[in-house]
């Protein structure tokens, strides 16, 4: 069973270490721009400016008509270019900026919770010293007494 998940894992963490970095969810989306225009510029014959011009538009998903795919591969690769990026790089995107903006900046950072758990295991000993101990240690202070009633 492990075997038929190994594709479905790689693709996951391939995802996200894309998403953890708006730098490499930029080069990422460069290369595929890049490799997009050179498929595009192989299968249908335009030049190279033409091409990456055709993949920025399709990636954007703004389509002008203005240049199209005619061969079934060029057409194929519009079809999963335009797939890709709205499935997982505008979803990517979206989510980097929405985790920015809900950040909790009064959250403890791990090093303030290990120091509050360590301030109250002290706290705990201490307790648990006086309690097993008498109530009133020697050269102490009286309590003061309370007003009385009479």
């Amino acid at each position: 069973m492990d075997a038929l998940l190994w594709l479905p894992r790689l693709l996951y963490r391939a995802v996200v270490w894309l998403a953890n970095s708006p730098k490499t969810l930029l080069i990422a989306y460069s290369i595929l721009i890049v490799v997009c225009g050179v498929l595009y510029r192989h299968f249908e014959h335009r030049s190279i400016g033409d091409s990456i011009w055709w993949a920025v538009v399709t990636a954007s998903t703004v389509g002008y008509g203005d240049i199209s795919p005619t061969s079934w591969q060029g057409r194929l690769m519009a079809g999963l270019l335009i797939s890709v990026m709205v499935l997982l790089v505008i979803p990517l995107i979206t989510a980097h900026f929405a985790s920015r903006l809900i950040v909790d900046n009064d959250a403890f950072r791990h090093e303030e919770q290990e120091e509050i758990k360590h301030h109250l295991r002290v706290i705990r000993a201490i307790l648990e010293e006086r309690q097993s101990g008498p109530v009133t240690s020697e050269g102490s202070a009286n309590p003061p007494e309370g007003p009385s009633d009479r």
